[in-house]
């Protein structure tokens, strides 16, 4: 009887616990799941558990509804990291190199010195495009760089209300003189492109080292091989930063988080590099080289800058225009 009652006692035992331990399945199971909504979850859990982390909005953007997306911290480490080496690599790297140059080989000298005669280089029209352009790069590549370089560099030293109040402005002038960048990028590829062609002259020009290295002065068109890749940097780069800036400027009309993260990748290297390039452009076009910066100042040259640098192009406007049609100006008089 006691040995009956044992086991009526052990199979009710087995019985309750095979019970408590299938009601308890499934909230074992729901361990290793994640509820959203829950009031308290661990942030590891969720974003193990999805891509992204996307709740509930009232308003007609969805896309609104997305609180964290994961790819968000390789774009934050890009923007906050990778970019400032790049940009302090490439302009910081060109500065360099430029100072160096310039204290090696110094000013490009005419050789033959000056005719005293001129002859028209670029258009009115010509130089409107261009300074407005040049005037609205310089502005857009400062309030640029103060999106990357600002905080750590500028704020420390002006303060928070000073850094604020500048980088509100600077957005602005940012946002706004793209458009005339844009329209002057536009004009300038329009202009200019028949010149800016490469053909086997620039060959040449590059290998005889383009007048820079050295003092031999190759023979070239309007425009030589280094003109030409100014050309085309502005051409290519400006249409990039242009077309990138709007779709940021403009967010989600083109594409999702996503693409904007990847049209600001593209928008910000391409304008470091960008600004590397033009630093290099504006050094020869004033210090570098005697008697550049005439022919975006006045707009014409002095007759031997011509045949030193141009040599192809002044036959061509002889030809068409007549050789004495250069003007003929006074020499200037000796410094007393």
């Amino acid at each position: 009887m006691a040995s009956f009652e044992r086991l009526i006692s052990r199979t009710v035992g087995a019985l309750a616990f095979l019970l408590i331990l299938t009601a308890s399945a499934p909230s074992m199971a729901q361990q290793d799941q994640v509820n959203p909504t829950a009031s308290s979850v661990r942030e590891q859990q969720l974003l193990q558990e999805f891509d992204r982390i996307q709740g509930r909005v009232s308003i007609p953007d969805q896309r609104s509804s997305v609180l964290v997306q994961p790819a968000g911290r390789e774009w934050r480490e890009f923007r906050t990291v990778a970019l400032r080496w790049v940009g302090g690599i490439a302009v910081l790297g060109m500065l360099a190199v430029l100072l160096i140059f310039y204290l090696t080989r110094g000013m490009v000298r005419l050789e033959s010195g000056r005719s005293g005669r001129t002859i028209v280089r670029f258009t009115t029209f010509e130089r409107f495009v261009h300074w407005m352009t040049a005037t609205c790069f310089i502005v857009l590549a400062i309030s640029g760089l103060n999106i990357t370089f600002g905080r750590p560099l500028l704020l420390p030293l002006i303060g928070f209300e000073a850094f604020s109040e500048w980088s509100q402005w600077a957005k602005y002038a940012h946002n706004y003189l793209s458009f005339p960048f844009t329209i002057g990028v536009v004009l300038i590829f329009l202009m200019w492109l028949a010149g800016n062609i490469p053909n086997k002259v620039d060959v040449d020009w590059l290998k005889r080292g383009g007048g820079i290295v050295g003092h031999d002065q190759p023979p070239a068109y309007r425009f030589n091989a280094g003109q030409k890749a100014i050309y085309w940097i502005v051409v290519i780069g400006g249409g990039l930063v242009a077309a990138t800036g709007y779709q940021l400027m403009f967010p989600f009309y083109l594409s999702g988080i996503e693409g904007m993260q990847l049209a600001q990748v593209v928008h910000s290297v391409v304008a470091v590099l960008f600004i590397a390039a033009m630093l290099a452009h504006i050094y020869i076009g004033t210090i570098g080289m005697e008697g550049a910066f005439e022919a975006m100042g006045s707009g014409t040259v002095d007759v031997n800058w011509a045949k030193e640098h141009h040599s192809l192009w002044l036959e061509e406007e002889s030809a068409r225009t007549g050789p004495n049609d250069a003007r003929r100006q006074p020499a200037a008089a000796p410094a007393e």
